[in-house]
């Protein structure tokens, strides 16, 4: 093996991706006396970073996120983790150990741990970004309860959509919903569910064009609509957005390593795959439920199955 800018290092175990499911599998790998390296990626401590209150991780009633995710990465610290401030770019799966290419070295790991998460899909308005945790959210399972008894709009027209619609009406006083066709592609059933319910209500041919809100404190107020049929705007009076227009796993490393389903999440009922002592935990697998405490809970699972591996093949 050529060395890459003379830089090489062999860990017992690589996590890919820090948000809870890596700091969980690191954590419990050092706990069992391995040698850890964690690539924090191009998005340190994960998605979680993107908001504000977390109010469903037990033991951590109305704590901030960022800070809980501090918290967590000064415990693997702590535990004698070591962070790379790097991008893996390439997984090689040799006989014996696992390569990892970043932009600055070369790594050899017995086991390998992909939690390299998912990115929920944007629709690209800067005002968006700007209330990104201030009002815009893209978890109702999450956020939702930040809303109770307040209007909210949900963007999108797929079967996500469809679902967070109807779970926050049962939590908000009035959900919006804002779709740019006349048709949704939600399965019937679940849009019959929707046109149930009397407090939604649906903004057909119609797509979000500003986020409106105040900047102290940092709330949303309003959604600019743009009718694409009649281009009348109109703005809603709402204190929430829910874009539910989909997630991209972060999976590119691993395509053509393991078997990706249709919509590019690993194909795996467990956090096995195909490749002897690579691992995988948190949304990059996990397309229905991306919690915080699933994605730390799927991070032991992975842990734990990276020790049980080394120390069944490296003895």
């Amino acid at each position: 093996m050529n060395n890459h800018n003379n830089i090489f290092e062999s860990f017992d175990v690589g996590i890919i991706g820090s948000g809870p499911a890596g700091i969980s599998a690191a954590l419990y790998c050092a706990r069992a006396n391995l040698k850890v390296v964690v690539f924090e990626g191009p998005q340190p401590k994960g998605q979680l970073m993107t908001t504000t209150s977390i109010e469903n991780y037990p033991g951590f009633d109305e704590e901030d996120a960022k800070l809980l995710m501090q918290k967590m990465h000064k415990q693997i610290q702590n535990a004698g983790c070591f962070l790379k401030n790097e991008t893996i770019e390439k997984i090689n799966p040799n006989k014996g150990s696992i390569e990892l290419k970043s932009e600055k070295a070369l790594y050899s790991c017995k086991s390998v741990v992909l939690a390299t998460g998912a990115k929920a899909k944007y629709l690209g308005l800067d005002s968006e970004f700007d209330y990104l945790g201030y009002g815009v959210s893209t978890c109702a399972t999450c956020d939702g309860a930040f809303y109770r008894n307040l209007e909210v709009a949900v963007v999108g027209g797929g079967n996500t959509a469809v679902e967070e619609a109807i779970y926050l009406s049962n939590i908000a006083s009035k959900v919006h919903v804002i779709h740019r066709r006349e048709t949704f592609r939600a399965e019937q059933i679940m849009q019959n569910r929707m046109l149930e319910k009397e407090n939604i209500v649906m903004h057909l041919n119609c797509t979000l064009n500003e986020v409106i809100g105040t900047k102290s404190p940092k709330l949303v107020t309003e959604a600019k609509v743009l009718n694409l049929i009649s281009k009348e705007i109109t703005n809603l009076k709402i204190d929430g957005i829910f874009i539910a227009i989909g997630h991209s796993p972060q999976t590119d490393l691993v395509k053509g390593l393991v078997e990706l389903d249709s919509s590019g999440y690993v194909a795996s009922n467990n956090v096995k795959t195909e490749i002897p002592g690579l691992f995988v935990a948190g949304d990059v697998v996990d397309q229905v439920y991306r919690q915080a405490i699933t994605s730390a809970g799927q991070g032991c699972i992975a842990g734990i199955e990276s020790i049980k591996y080394i120390q069944e093949n490296f003895k």
